[in-house]
């Protein structure tokens, strides 16, 4: 099988710039909804595109600006800050009028000869990866201009290859994508159990017991500091390197927790050396933590099924009794907004362990806590089941998809 063998600048392909005139919007003119989809950086990920957070502008601003509308079937790509995530607009988005800002442009592909979902691909596998890499400018905020994308060499065979290609690497991408599906209605089921239970009040038996002070009676008003144990964080230093060399101690970061797509947390990107944990302030914590950020991106949450320690952008929160923990985690994911009322700072949001510790916290009966815990469980050890799934999987695909960019293997 034959491959072409040339750079992007020749390709069969065209980059588009996004608008960076007058008209670009500004923060006033973003919208919790409206006619466009104006993606920032949270919504292009490493994942592809992600809508947890979304900002629009209006059909008026929209027409203000001259570019950056983005088409079915385009590839968009980061180029300013965090480079090299890369998202595919298929059919499936399910937003019709969508810009990119000034940190991104979209790749689009003449599918005559270059197929979008190969490009697509080809773009994610680490042979564009490393030279997104070896491009890139800029200190304080790296960049990857056009000129530059330019020069980055492509290689695709012919379009019934390319097809096939995109068929095999898609296939592993839908499975992920439908345990991301998976996970979602899980999280919100055992979200919406916690809600009708303890917010409602429709909890098991509820018809038979009265509520006074707008508290069902057998249930109590503590602190935070009454019912868990609270531990902080600590960095090693990094002039020492022995902190941080042979290092088997899983280290998270508020970033570890931020950008994971669900409660379960597999791992950590970084690690530390014992010396390092000994020597500084952070803590091992036990398997099941709830981790719970608590500076800057405050009221992220994520549990692990192993001692970790975390950084000093946490407070890890073990309930004094194992039934409690998945009623305090949901009880904390349903006030995240009364959290980061309570942080304080001027640089950074952040909310002491004092602050948090003192806040009220509803106990119901120890009975209904059991029951909760017994049902929530198996819910959450579910998501953890799926979301190594999905690890493996994209794993497998990873190493596939190299072999595959290179005409390594026959399709």
């Amino acid at each position: 099988m034959s491959w072409t063998h040339t750079d992007m600048a020749n390709a069969p392909l065209e980059i588009i710039d996004g608008d960076r005139s007058k008209a670009y919007p500004t923060q006033n003119d973003l919208l919790s909804e409206g006619y466009c989809l104006f993606l920032s950086a949270t919504n292009v990920t490493k994942d592809g595109l992600v809508f947890e957070k979304c900002q629009f502008i209006t059909e008026q601003k929209d027409n203000e600006l001259r570019k950056g509308r983005v088409s079915r079937e385009d590839v968009i790509l980061t180029t300013r800050g965090t480079l090299g995530n890369v998202a595919y607009y298929s059919s499936d988005i399910p937003y019709d009028h969508v810009r990119i800002n000034s940190g991104m442009v979209t790749i689009r592909a003449r599918s005559e000869e270059l197929r979008p979902r190969y490009l697509y691909y080809y773009l994610k596998s680490e042979l564009f990866q490393a030279q997104v890499r070896s491009l890139q400018s800029g200190a304080a905020q790296p960049q990857l201009p056009i000129r530059d994308i330019k020069k980055i060499r492509i290689s695709y065979p012919n379009v019934t290859a390319q097809d096939r290609i995109a068929e095999l690497v898609g296939a592993y991408d839908d499975l992920i994508e439908n345990n991301r599906r998976r996970i979602k209605l899980l999280e919100d089921a055992a979200q919406l159990l916690y809600r009708e239970w303890f917010v409602d009040f429709r909890f098991p038996g509820h018809e038979h017991v009265n509520i006074s002070a707008g508290i069902p009676c057998g249930w109590e008003l503590k602190t935070f500091a009454d019912v868990c144990e609270t531990i902080g964080g600590g960095t090693p230093s990094t002039q020492i390197p022995s902190y941080w060399s042979d290092a088997d101690v899983t280290w998270i970061t508020p970033t570890d927790i931020t950008k994971n797509n669900c409660l379960a947390l597999l791992d950590g990107e970084k690690k530390i050396s014992q010396l390092g944990l000994k020597n500084s302030a952070a803590r091992l914590v036990p398997p099941y933590t709830i981790l719970m950020t608590s500076r800057a991106s405050v009221g992220f949450f994520g549990m692990i099924d192993r001692e970790v320690c975390t950084n000093q952008g946490f407070i890890n929160i073990i309930p004094n009794d194992n039934f409690l923990r998945y009623y305090l985690l949901f009880n904390l994911i349903y006030r995240v907004e009364e959290i980061r009322s309570h942080a304080g700072g001027s640089t950074y949001a952040e909310i002491s362990k004092s602050k948090f510790r003192a806040l009220p916290v509803l106990m119901p009966t120890s009975e209904l806590l059991r029951d909760f815990d017994e049902k929530v469980q198996p819910v959450l050890d579910q998501v953890r089941v799926l979301k190594k799934q999905s690890e493996n999987l994209s794993r497998a695909r990873d190493l596939l998809l190299p072999r595959l960019m290179e005409g390594r293997l026959e399709v």
